[in-house]
């Protein structure tokens, strides 16, 4: 396994992408690999043309952590953005992540003017929601459980049609108000464009196999994540359908593309 990391996976995109058709090299990457294609002019690799999918491997819901001064749910918070446009402030661990991308979504659906506040990592973005020093985040359902536990902050929704396992006793944002409002992470199993069909099928049986094996599936919703699966169609949908998606959320938000 070689760890790629680095300008939100594009480094270790590109290397898959060039690399040979032969099921040797795959990919397994997050929804950042078609968010990207939003937030940079230019990119090493074709989101949907460079690669082949394989399989659908798990998804991660989000949830919105605020701090008091945000409110106590998820009505007063937007309640309160709409009553002082602009005053409330949210942090992020960057322009173009997730968990900043999340939030805008949420601000379109409510129709709500909220200040961003990028922090370098999500630890700094944390560290200051504790604080107060920002009134809210999104946070994938592991970690805002984790954070949620010693009270300071309070988990108060998650961004998804319906409750999660993670954390079955917290509304969805649809129940405090806001509909259509659905954020999650993927991740997908990717070959090399090019990868024979039958390479492919293998693949996708025995990542199917993995998948639903019961100690993975445990190991997977520790992390606060739901195992999926299915044919490669399921996760080539998914492409398609979040590329469309962002790009409307980054046009609307008017973050300029590096």
């Amino acid at each position: 396994m070689d760890n790629r990391t680095g300008a939100s996976g594009n480094i270790g995109a590109q290397a898959a992408a060039r690399a040979a058709p032969d099921g040797h090299t795959l990919m397994v990457t997050a929804s950042t690999l078609v968010m990207n294609a939003s937030l940079y002019k230019q990119l090493p690799y074709d989101p949907v043309a460079g690669f082949t999918p394989v399989a659908e491997l798990a998804t991660v819901g989000f949830g919105l952590l605020l701090h008091p001064s945000g409110g106590a749910d998820a009505r007063e918070f937007v309640a309160r953005a709409k009553a002082r446009p602009g005053a409330l402030n949210y942090g992020s661990p960057g322009v173009g992540t997730p968990h900043h991308l999340a939030m805008e979504l949420f601000r379109q659906k409510a129709g709500i003017n909220l200040a961003h506040v990028p922090y370098r990592a999500v630890a700094g973005a944390v560290t200051d929601l504790l604080a107060g020093q920002v009134a809210a985040m999104f946070v994938p359902i592991g970690s805002a459980v984790e954070l949620a536990k010693d009270g300071r902050i309070k988990l108060v929704a998650v961004a998804s049609e319906d409750r999660l396992p993670a954390a079955p006793n917290t509304p969805t944002l649809a129940e405090a108000g806001v509909a259509s409002m659905e954020m999650r992470d993927w991740y997908g199993l990717f070959a090399p464009a090019g990868t024979p069909p039958e390479i492919v099928a293998k693949l996708n049986t025995t990542a199917n196999e993995i998948l639903a094996a019961p100690e993975t599936a445990a190991t997977l919703r520790t992390q606060g994540m739901t195992p999926v699966g299915g044919p490669p169609d399921r996760l080539r949908a998914d492409v398609a359908t979040d590329l469309a998606r962002w790009a409307s959320v980054v046009r609307e938000a008017g973050i300029t593309p590096e």
